[in-house]
């Protein structure tokens, strides 16, 4: 970055964000797009992705041009620059014709610096024309594995995107996105034109995010378990559940809201204004608990977001970890949790074999599963899992995990998956039948219920040979044997066959270790694995939730989300500090001259309320 370029960058950071000084690749990557270069970057959410387009924007003479698929947000995006005193607008479909005319008008006179887009708007003539008649800055590509049929949330009209470096090659163009794989990362490059070049430069920072908490328990009364974690580790805390399907969805934000918990719904199948009023109050609340389906969260700014549950299996690491990193944006403490159990797993696999698409399409989602269940079942750090994942190799394990908290046992199950998978070829073999888990189980407890009496499978030379295990036991190991691609299942009811690898496994050439579940171990191991707490120096407490109440009632009054004013992190840093004067207070994090001119006064009147 040339000195001058550097100097107004640093101005920028300091007098509108409120910050000092950039983190990690931020300067380079900041640097080399104000110098008109390209940039795809790959950085985790939270890791500071928006300055890097934000800050050239304002650097660089027009208007920044951003493109996301974000229409319900954009609001709000905008929201919160204009609160940092940056001028921002947007166009998209939500908008009335006076509202667009108004928006193309200072566009046109340059009386905006970023003007937000959704994609599908670069598809309509008029909107290239305008564009064309301005001056920009530059384009800002966010979310930019939805270009790629690799990532988990690809968007045909991304595809178009291609065109802007055509008919603008002398505008520098950023692509942004949390998560990507190898694959995904070339595709991206690919398909927008952003191949490694002198120009075109690859900036990928750590995928770690060392404040969030990775967990994974086994399924047993999951709602239960949820109301457990909220109960004992985030009361009052604002949190996101994922479910896979709607009525799960309704079922468990009415479940947490009969137990006082203040859940709220979000799924396509809700009529627009419902949805749009639940993700009002989640945003613009303190505490307020999302359950939702994973159409809900890409680019949610909420930066104090303490846990995100998943209560079914996501189909993708891709997926799951951009769905947990919505978790501790502002770098607090934070839970990932996730429950899954052995019909997560069925049902998955079931999908992919009913799912539209070639049998490369089929292949792709079984690779996808296939990694997030060896994430799921590993005796080993659920972080260096995750980073190795996206190519990151040679992390240490990070002791804040489940499994570095209190290490799983693994244990030589080769026998026990003989007998599951000798009770299966028996009864495919021998009486041409196929079941399920619970008829498989039963048998191997010797247990003669209606069922294997019906069909005469204690006559079977297997029946009764698995007691020494439990049968939440048993369904480990076939959960297990699942993950390992050594049961399949098939047809409609979804009954359990051999595989090709199971053969290896029955004749005694292959060797089977298997994860003992945890909740097998005993209590006093298990009570450790809790998210640590953001500590807070003596007596700063009780002032820290001061500022929150005053923060909650000015984002009520002005009719926008509390974060928009300040982040939890900087009233923290506010608490801790306590400012006697605006001078020192400029001094915190987060607070801009717009903030400090705005809301100065009103922090320090609070704080000496606090201490009165």
């Amino acid at each position: 970055m040339t000195a001058p370029a550097l100097e107004s960058a640093l101005d920028v950071l300091h007098r509108v964000f409120g910050y000092d000084s950039f983190r990690g690749e931020q300067a380079e990557i900041i640097g080399h797009v104000c110098d008109g270069g390209d940039a795809l970057v790959l950085m985790p959410t939270g890791g500071g992705k928006s300055l890097c387009y934000q800050i050239p924007a304002l650097v660089r003479e027009g208007v920044g041009v951003v493109v996301s698929p974000l229409i319900a947000l954009m609001q709000d995006q905008v929201d919160a620059l204009r609160a940092l005193g940056v001028r921002a607008g947007f166009l998209n479909s939500t908008q009335s014709l006076d509202e667009r005319r108004a928006a193309e008008a200072a566009f046109l006179a340059g009386e905006i610096d970023l003007l937000y887009l959704a994609p599908e708007r670069l598809r309509v003539p008029a909107t290239l024309s305008l564009l064309g008649r301005g001056k920009i800055a530059l384009f800002a590509i966010d979310e930019a594995h939805c270009v790629a049929q690799w990532g988990h949330d690809f968007r045909p009209d991304y595809l178009a995107l291609s065109e802007l470096h055509e008919r603008w090659p002398d505008v520098p163009r950023i692509a942004l996105t949390a998560t990507a794989t190898e694959a995904t990362h070339a595709e991206i490059a690919q398909r927008l034109d952003l191949r490694p070049s002198e120009r075109a430069r690859h900036f990928v920072a750590s995928f770690d995010r060392p404040n969030i908490q990775y967990r994974i328990v086994p399924k047993d009364k999951p709602r239960q378990q949820l109301l457990d974690l909220l109960r004992a580790e985030h009361p009052g805390d604002a949190g996101i559940v994922y479910c896979l399907s709607r009525n799960s969805v309704e079922q468990t934000a009415e479940f947490l809201a009969t137990q006082g918990i203040p859940a709220l719904p979000y799924h396509a199948g809700l009529d627009a204004a419902t949805r749009a009023a639940n993700q009002a109050r989640f945003l613009r609340e303190d505490g307020v608990v999302m359950v939702a389906t994973i159409a809900f969260g890409m680019g949610i700014d909420k930066p104090d977001v303490r846990f995100v549950a998943h209560l079914d299996l996501p189909k993708s690491v891709e997926g799951y970890y951009q769905e947990t990193g919505r978790a501790g944006r502002d770098g607090l403490p934070s839970t990932a949790w996730l429950t899954y159990g052995l019909a997560d797993v069925v049902q998955q696999r079931k999908m992919i074999d009913d799912s539209d698409g070639d049998l490369a399409h089929r292949r792709r989602l079984a690779q996808h599963l296939d990694a997030m269940l060896a994430l799921c079942e590993t005796v080993e750090c659920r972080r260096v899992q995750l980073l190795n994942y996206f190519d990151q190799r040679g992390a240490e394990p990070c002791g804040n995990c489940d499994t570095c908290l209190t290490p799983p046992e693994s244990w030589d199950g080769t026998v026990a998956a003989q007998k599951v998978l000798s009770t299966v070829f028996r009864l495919d073999r021998e009486r041409r039948q196929k079941f399920g888990a619970g008829q498989i189980i039963d048998i191997l407890l010797g247990r003669r219920t209606a069922k294997v009496e019906q069909f005469d499978h204690h006559s079977l030379t297997v029946f009764g040979v698995g007691t020494e295990l439990s049968e939440g036991e048993w369904r480990g190991v076939v959960r297990q044997l699942m993950a390992k691609g050594l049961l399949a299942v098939e047809g409609t009811y979804q009954t359990f066959v051999l595989t090709e690898a199971s053969r290896g496994v029955l004749r005694g050439e292959q060797q089977v270790l298997l994860r003992r579940d945890p909740e097998r171990q005993t209590r006093s191991r298990t009570r450790s694995a809790r998210a640590p707490q953001a500590e807070l120096p003596a007596g700063a407490a009780p002032v820290f939730e001061r500022l929150r109440a005053w923060r909650g009632a000015a984002a009520k009054e002005q009719g926008v989300p509390a974060y928009v004013i300040f982040h939890d992190a900087t009233l923290r840093e506010i608490a801790s500090r306590s400012p006697a004067n605006l001078a020192e207070l400029g001094r915190v994090n987060g607070v801009g001259e717009n903030k400090l001119a705005k809301y100065g006064e009103q922090v320090l009147a609070t704080l000496a309320e606090a201490a009165s």
